[in-house]
């Protein structure tokens, strides 16, 4: 577990953005819940992003994601909204780019809070920012042989 405050239930000067990243190798579950540890959190939540066989009716063979230089200070930027409107003990957001096949991890974020509900809602809010926000782009291929440009401008 991570370290805690003194004074449980309330934040400290502890950052509790514990792990923000975008990487080129493989995600972990077990690393992003090491960092959302904390012995004043009663409810973590997790969302974990994998890469699935079909999209729109069509078979994905694998996709690629890439990204723009401002990504994780982007990343940082809706984290710092979530602490901001929740009582966060603990967040960690990782984002996959690179090539992917079917079933690998794309991102893992997780959010603990004093409470389950919380946690819930703080996690959903993170997940949904990011994918909305962060300039994150997902090139498919098909099993057809066409390929389709997501998120991308």
């Amino acid at each position: 577990m991570a370290p805690t405050n003194d004074h449980p239930g309330e934040q400290g000067a502890q950052d509790p953005i514990r792990l923000l990243a975008v990487r080129e190798t493989p995600l972990s579950v077990d690393e992003v819940f090491r960092a959302v540890g904390d012995d004043a959190a009663g409810g973590t939540a997790f969302f974990v992003g994998t890469v699935r066989n079909h999209d729109g009716g069509a078979d994905v063979d694998g996709l690629g994601y890439s990204c723009h230089p401002s990504a994780e200070a982007e990343m940082r930027r809706i984290a710092e909204k979530v602490v901001a409107d929740f009582p966060v003990r603990a967040l960690a957001a990782v984002h996959r780019v690179g090539e992917l096949t079917v079933g690998d991890l794309a991102v893992v974020v997780a959010v603990s809070c004093p409470h389950r509900g919380e946690a819930f809602e703080a996690c959903r809010r993170l997940i949904d920012d990011l994918k909305r926000e962060v300039p994150i782009w997902k090139h498919q291929r098909f099993s057809n042989g066409t390929e389709e440009w997501v998120g991308a401008c």
